[in-house]
C-alpha cells in the first residue's frame, strides 16, 4: 500500500491511496482537469479509483468530485452529515453512498475507519485506512486533538498531518478577526504548535513516513514547518512537506516497500 498527496491547502486537497490495481480518493477539492492531469504524473489512472472518501463539505475538499464521480462512474462515500450538507453540490455525481461516521466499513481491498474530528462542518471525518498489513491516516481540518483522535491515529504506519499556520502569523495577519478566530479555534485548523503536540502523544513506534500538509500559504511557511518536523518527529520517521501545486511522489505505507514504490515512478 502506498499514498501520494495530489494538493494540499485551501486551494484544493486530493490524496490517493493505492494497493495494487486498486486506488481510493481521500477528498476531491481540485478541478477535474487538475486531477486527470495530477494523477498522470503519478501514473494512476482515474479508472482505478474504486471509490471517493469525502471528509467534509467544504470547497476545497468536494469541489471537484461531482464531476469526477459522473465521468468516472466513481461512487462517493461520505458521512450522513456531510452529505445533508453537500446534497445539492454532489447531486450530478455518479453515486453517493452515506455513511456512520463511527463505523468501520469494507471497501475492496481497504477497512475504512472513519474518525469523526471538532472541524467547523455538518459532520467532518478523517480516516484510518488499513489493508491487512498496514495502516495510513488522514489528519486535517481539526481544530484540537480530542482523546478520541489520538486512540484512533495511534499506531499508524504512515501518517498525513495537519500543520496549518504558524500561530504568531496568523495573529498578526491581515486576516479579520472573526477569520483569525475561527482558525486558531478549537472548531478550526491545527496551528504547528498544536501538530508538533499532537504527534508527540501519539504512539508512533510504528511510523516510518509523516507528511506535513494543508499548510496556509499566508499564515505558515514550509521552513517553519520543517523545524517543528525536526524538533518532534521520531529520528527514524521520513518527514516530508505536501504542496498546494504538484503532487509528491508516492510515499511507502507498507513497510519496505518503498523501493519498490521508487522503481515504478522511474519507469
Amino acid at each position: 500500500m502506498h499514498f501520494a498527496v495530489l494538493g494540499s491547502g485551501s486551494g484544493g486537497n486530493a490524496t490517493v491511496l493505492r494497493r495494487g490495481d486498486a486506488a481510493l480518493l481521500i477528498d476531491c477539492g481540485l478541478s477535474l482537469r487538475q486531477l486527470e492531469r495530477r494523477l498522470a504524473l503519478i501514473d494512476c489512472p482515474p479508472t482505478a479509483l474504486i471509490a471517493i472518501l469525502i471528509t467534509h463539505e467544504h470547497s476545497d475538499h468536494i469541489g471537484g468530485a461531482a464531476a469526477l464521480s459522473r465521468k468516472y462512474r466513481i461512487p462517493i462515500v461520505t458521512s450522513y452529515g456531510t452529505h445533508a450538507a453537500a446534497r445539492e453540490r454532489l447531486a450530478q455525481a455518479w453515486g453517493v453512498e452515506a455513511i456512520r461516521a463511527d463505523h468501520a466499513f469494507d471497501f475492496g481491498v481497504f477497512n475504512v475507519q472513519p474518525v469523526l474530528v471538532p472541524h467547523d462542518a455538518r459532520e467532518p471525518c478523517q480516516f484510518v485506512i488499513g489493508d491487512g498489513e498496514s495502516r495510513f491516516g488522514m489528519l486535517t481540518d481539526l481544530g484540537q486533538a480530542t482523546p478520541h483522535v489520538l486512540r484512533e491515529f495511534s499506531a499508524l504506519d504512515a501518517l498525513v498531518l495537519e500543520f496549518n499556520h504558524e500561530p504568531a502569523l496568523l495573529a498578526n495577519s491581515a486576516y479579520p478577526l472573526f477569520l483569525r478566530e475561527r482558525i486558531a479555534g478549537p472548531h478550526g485548523h491545527l496551528g504547528n504548535d498544536a501538530a508538533a503536540a499532537l504527534l508527540e502523544q501519539l504512539d508512533t513506534s510504528r511510523l516510518h513516513t509523516l507528511v506535513a500538509a494543508h499548510l496556509s500559504e499566508k499564515n505558515n511557511r514550509p521552513d517553519l514547518v520543517a523545524g517543528y518536523l525536526r524538533d518532534h518527529a521520531p529520528a527514524a520517521v521520513r518527514c516530508t512537506i505536501a504542496e498546494q501545486y504538484a503532487p509528491l511522489p508516492w510515499q511507502a505505507v507498507t513497510r519496505g516497500a518503498q523501493r519498490a514504490v521508487t522503481r515504478a515512478a522511474g519507469r
